[in-house]
């Protein structure tokens, strides 16, 4: 594959995985030429993506603390560019194949670019942290794991392997307690354009890789979540969680699943790798959840470099200006004017499936954002190297509480003609709380328990 906008300090080793810290002196260029979280600080050559100069952390007026909403901090801006199937082709080299082929099929359908703002900020002792792991977080097991050394911070500032920058998505700063997001709804819109809603649930993300200050915690594990169906009527009082380590290979992903008719919590090891995941309607796997999740396991993941792209960025227009089926699902895309693009530079990974290894797919494509804030593309292909899925994460920056938060929006599967979208903000809002629960708290029969007498 050719890739435009090739940065010249990306070219570094792409073949073998290599499986070191960086050197001192490679980690000299953090906080000067590039950011303490290995972003390159300056913008490009044209102006069109900005300096880093600390990200947005200021709250803009209206913000009331603590709300669980987040206001528009450029909800007044224009877009700059529109791009559709007629002019695509002048833009293709910042475009990834899913977008040039929803833009292709889709005569209605169009990207509005606006300007691009680098609001990701970090807290200072997450950026020390960074630093730090900089120079002593190593892969191990041919990239399928990282050490114990790796804590609190983003683990490779430099990444000089896919496998490194799929760890710094597997574990990019999303607090340092926990999320609740007190509820999302998730809908499918099947081949014939009909919005079906096939989730609405509660979900608890504990970080446990940045706790490094509470004294119960595994430092073998890296996050767990769990989710409560609130609707529909058959599937509420439903809960499932998962837990995945630094490890995968030694502690491999703990899985559970509770239903209310069975009133018991049985393990879920299925929910892995190229299972669909129910409450997104089959239209997306286990290990595409926040673009990928669990072990690396069946792919080679190949670093192909950095380059600029469309991604979806600052989406507070996705999460509150669309907050219905009505206005934001239209029956083969979402409604364009509840997209916002901006171009940034990305991390480009090319995972291929390893000979003998079965998956849905043979070789996926990410592109994520050089900040780490979780925002990204993504696209699948099955096994005769036909585009099946794309996925879009939106990433908006939490100012108050220096988070640059990402959540999915949307996948296409095209195989289906079907799409599932997500929206992590329909009642309720995000809620950071103020403490942590114990690890007594988390296991799953105390969960179960103590969310069933809600």
């Amino acid at each position: 594959m050719k890739f435009q906008n090739i940065l010249s300090m990306a070219a570094i080793s792409l073949a073998v995985p290599a499986f070191a810290a960086v050197t001192a002196e490679e980690a000299k260029q953090l906080g000067t030429t590039l950011t303490e979280f290995g972003a390159i600080k300056a913008g490009n050559a044209d102006g069109s993506i900005p300096a880093y100069t600390g990200g947005l952390t200021k709250a803009p007026a209206g913000f009331k603390p603590d709300s669980g909403f987040w206001v528009d901090p450029f909800k007044d801006e224009k877009p700059v560019l529109r791009i559709d199937a007629k002019n695509m082709a002048q833009h293709a080299a910042l475009l990834s194949e899913g977008q040039k082929h929803l833009l292709s099929k889709n005569p209605g359908y169009y990207l509005n670019v606006y300007p691009t703002h680098r609001t990701a900020a970090y807290p200072k002792k997450v950026l020390d942290a960074t630093v730090r792991n900089a120079t002593t977080c190593k892969t191990a097991k041919e990239g399928l794991a990282i050490d114990g050394t790796c804590r609190g911070g983003l683990p490779f500032a430099i990444p000089k392997n896919g496998y490194e920058v799929m760890w710094n998505q597997i574990l990019r700063y999303q607090g340092d307690t926990a999320i609740t997001t007190s509820s999302s709804r998730s809908w499918v819109v099947n081949s014939s354009g009909k919005a079906v809603m096939t989730a609405q649930q509660a979900t608890l993300s504990d970080f446990v890789y940045y706790q490094t200050d509470i004294a119960d915690r595994d430092p073998s594990m890296a996050w767990r979540v769990y989710s409560i169906s609130q609707s529909p009527a058959r599937r509420a009082g439903e809960m499932t969680g998962l837990a995945d380590y630094l490890d995968p290979v030694a502690n491999p992903r703990k899985a559970w699943s509770y239903t209310p008719g069975l009133r018991r919590v049985k393990l879920s090891p299925e929910f892995a790798y190229d299972t669909p995941v129910a409450s997104m309607g089959g239209v997306t796997l286990f290990d595409e959840l926040f673009v990928f999740s669990g072990v690396m396991d069946r792919f080679d993941f190949k670093l192909m470099g950095k380059k600029e792209m469309y991604i979806q960025y600052n989406a507070y227009k996705n999460l509150y200006d669309c907050p219905t089926e009505e206005k934001a699902l239209l029956p083969t895309h979402v409604n364009p004017e509840c997209e916002r693009w901006e171009k940034h530079r990305v991390w480009v990974v090319e995972a291929t499936l390893k000979p003998g290894q079965r998956h849905a797919y043979s070789k996926r494509t990410y592109y994520f954002d050089e900040d780490l804030t979780g925002a990204a593309n993504y696209d699948a292909f099955d096994q005769s190297g036909q585009l099946y899925r794309t996925l879009f994460q939106a990433g908006s920056a939490m100012y108050d509480k220096l988070i640059p938060y990402a959540s999915k929006n949307v996948v296409y599967d095209f195989n289906k003609g079907m799409y599932a979208y997500v929206n992590d903000v329909m009642v309720g809002g995000y809620k950071v709380p103020s403490s942590v629960r114990s690890e007594r708290e988390m296991n799953p029969e105390a969960i179960v328990s103590r969310e069933s007498a809600r």
